[in-house]
């Protein structure tokens, strides 16, 4: 078993710690971005792209998963494919997984406006052909009826696919993307319709965690709390500063969450490595937010590596849904 396995098993029987709090690095996002999500260069020479190549790309994914930190590196299944012919899984114990739908609203076409309109669902990977047995699902809910039945009508569709195939799947599920819901009430919205999406499936069809945006302590705890069984994680969002990323994963685990997700607070990151410690110290209670984010900084001074924000300023607490909270 690997790491995830063990974790999930350990959840699943009630035995679980606050170390046993699931990291996930997404590295998925060439299916929402293309180009543009390898990430920028820190200094790019005249005529170069602004952003990394597959390649580089492949390299930075590859150190994280030697680092052995995370427990899943989920990725699309061309990238996994990459990754399992250089055997860079070997001698880890980082569980595999692939984004296993890509609906419209995650495409980030350069000039385009996809991400405001109606989440059309789509799906890119195959099942069948997929080189893991674990992948993340995505719906969006905006509270139109015939928009919201052809997501869950979808997902119907999926599972049975899943279950021919044996395979195990996290669902995501994104905040609103059109005007229905009012902002202030997605973290409500969201838990109603996540738990009444569930309430038809058997165990045997139900993901094995899910995955959700932080609308506030408040929201995610009545989600934990509702049925202790279903193991709630978070999303990342935004890049931010390395505070917010920090004390996002510190409010969710207080919360109830027991896994994390994050996909630009890690790619956009001064060094991703450093970060994931960080984050990892945090989850194991060895650091506060603010102690993890010295921690990084001291950490990136010792390596020489020219800091994008100055220690105070990446210090600071930025997002508003984390205000509240902030120690």
């Amino acid at each position: 078993m690997n790491r995830y396995e063990e974790k999930i098993a350990r959840m699943v029987a009630g035995k679980d710690t606050r170390y046993d709090f699931i990291l996930a690095d997404a590295k998925d996002s060439d299916m929402a971005a293309g180009i543009s999500a390898m990430g920028r260069r820190r200094n790019p020479r005249p005529g170069q792209s602004v952003f990394r190549s597959r390649p580089e790309y492949l390299s930075e994914i590859q150190s994280i998963i030697r680092q052995d930190i995370v427990d899943i590196m989920l990725t699309s299944a061309s990238i996994l494919e990459d990754l399992l012919e250089k055997d860079a899984f070997n001698g880890t114990k980082v569980q595999t997984a692939i984004r296993a739908n890509d609906t419209t609203d995650l495409w980030r076409g350069r000039g385009s406006d996809y991400r405001s309109q109606k989440s059309v669902p789509f799906r890119s990977a195959s099942l069948e052909r997929a080189q893991t047995g674990l992948g993340l699902y995505s719906m969006t809910f905006n509270g139109d009826v015939e928009q919201d039945t052809l997501a869950l009508e979808e997902f119907a569709r999926f599972r049975e696919e899943a279950q021919v195939h044996r395979f195990s799947y996290f669902l995501e599920v994104f905040n609103p993307n059109e005007s229905r819901i009012a902002s202030k009430d997605y973290g409500v919205f969201l838990n109603d319709m996540i738990t009444r999406s569930l309430a038809g499936l058997r165990k045997e069809e139900k993901p094995v965690f899910l995955k959700v945006p932080f609308n506030g302590g408040e929201a995610l705890s009545e989600l934990c709390h509702y049925d202790p069984a279903v193991i709630v994680g978070i999303m990342g969002g935004g890049s931010g500063t390395t505070r917010d990323c920090l004390e996002l994963v510190h409010q969710a685990q207080n919360s109830g969450a027991r896994a994390a997700l994050f996909g630009r607070k890690i790619v956009d990151a001064d060094d991703p490595l450093l970060l994931i410690e960080a984050m990892r110290r945090v989850t194991d209670g060895d650091l506060s937010p603010n102690e993890a984010t010295h921690f990084y900084h001291d950490g990136l001074s010792r390596k020489g590596i020219s800091m994008l924000r100055p220690v105070e300023t990446d210090s600071l607490v930025t997002e508003s849904v984390l205000l509240e909270q902030a120690a």
